[in-house]
């Protein structure tokens, strides 16, 4: 059966790491720091302007690089970047600010740094952020030939009396899942394996499932949540909301549960998309195993107020924003369960 592990990606020891470096993070924390490690987003008082929050994150595209390598298309995995970082400071309730970012090559060439940037900067078009600056490395020896990283970081603002944080979640409260596009920017070390390693596909081959060639589907672009988002807070209450990337629905979900609040979600109430039954089939993994590597066709969860959820669904209807309500919050201890 397919692990996640084997392809050379382990969750837990990505855990362990947090874990081991959450004190040495602690240590430099001032009283201008809101919250703690372990969020979406950090978290840090604007000085001179009272009430303002500034929230940051900083995130890379993980291995769908290398589809892009080997698709040869590089105008794509920026974009990605910038709405993965974006989501990750809109579920603390974030209005983005500015991005910058890290291009690393072996070599340096300069109309590959074209194309990343050209999907950055439509990247930051789509959230409304500027792209400030960033740092292109040439570091021979370092990455093999054609090989290259990409990473940056993104700044948004907040009042702070409105950071959404999940502390306020109680029993009842219900969930909604908002489709993703494919993987997204998380589980690509496993789908290679599968599909290259296990399969034999190539990157222009069909996609078994349909869609395209395997290298199109692999490249669907990760959803910037924003719209949304916007629509459902203009309409009720969102409690919390978790990006769903490494980790899954279970292990970002739980990050902004409260102590006395357990998650249940309903995995029948959303239409798996054909790419990941095709992966679980023909890779064979269990479902426990996927709905902790990829999303499972669910991008973003937000949990609203009970009393809110049939006006927040109305409303995201009638914008045209498809959305699932797949679970709710019970009392429990603090866990996330798929059922």
């Amino acid at each position: 059966m397919g692990r996640y592990e084997e392809s050379g990606v382990n969750i837990r020891k990505g855990q362990e790491a947090v874990d081991r470096i959450r004190a040495l993070c602690r240590s430099t924390f001032g009283p201008e720091v809101v919250g703690d490690v372990g969020g979406f987003a950090g978290a840090f008082r604007v000085p001179g302007a009272p009430g303002q929050v500034l929230l940051s994150s900083m995130d890379g595209v993980g291995t769908k690089l290398k589809i892009a390598i080997l698709s040869d298309r590089h105008d794509t995995v920026g974009y990605d970047l910038v709405c993965h970082s974006a989501n990750d400071i809109l579920v603390h309730g974030a209005r983005p600010l500015f991005f910058l970012d890290y291009i690393a090559m072996g070599a340096l060439s300069p109309e590959r740094v074209e194309l990343l940037v050209r999907g950055l900067a439509r990247g930051c078009r789509e959230v409304g952020c500027a792209l400030i600056g960033g740092e292109t490395a040439e570091m021979p020896g370092l990455y093999a030939p054609g090989d290259y990283d990409l990473a940056g970081a993104i700044v948004g603002i907040a009042p702070e009396a409105g950071i959404i944080d999940g502390s306020t979640i109680e029993p009842g409260d219900q969930i909604f899942g908002l489709p993703s596009a494919g993987l997204h920017t998380n589980g690509y070390s496993l789908a290679r394996s599968i599909l290259f390693d296990g399969l034999g596909l190539k990157i222009g081959d069909p996609f078994p499932a349909g869609g395209g060639t395997v290298g199109d589907v692999l490249l669907l672009a990760h959803i910037y949540y924003g719209a949304p988002v916007g629509v459902a807070r203009a309409a009720g209450e969102v409690r919390g909301m978790a990006h769903i990337t490494g980790g899954g629905i279970p292990g970002n979900l739980v990050r902004i549960l409260p102590e006395n609040v357990r998650a249940e979600i309903r995995t029948a109430s959303w239409p798996v998309p054909p790419l990941f039954r095709f992966l679980c089939e023909a890779g064979k993994v269990p479902a426990s195993e996927a709905y902790e590597v990829w999303n499972m066709g669910i991008g973003l969860l937000m949990v609203v107020r009970r009393k809110d959820a049939e006006t927040i669904e109305r409303a995201l209807k009638k914008a045209g924003h498809p959305a699932f309500r797949v679970g709710e919050a019970v009392a429990g201890t603090r866990e996330v369960v798929l059922a």
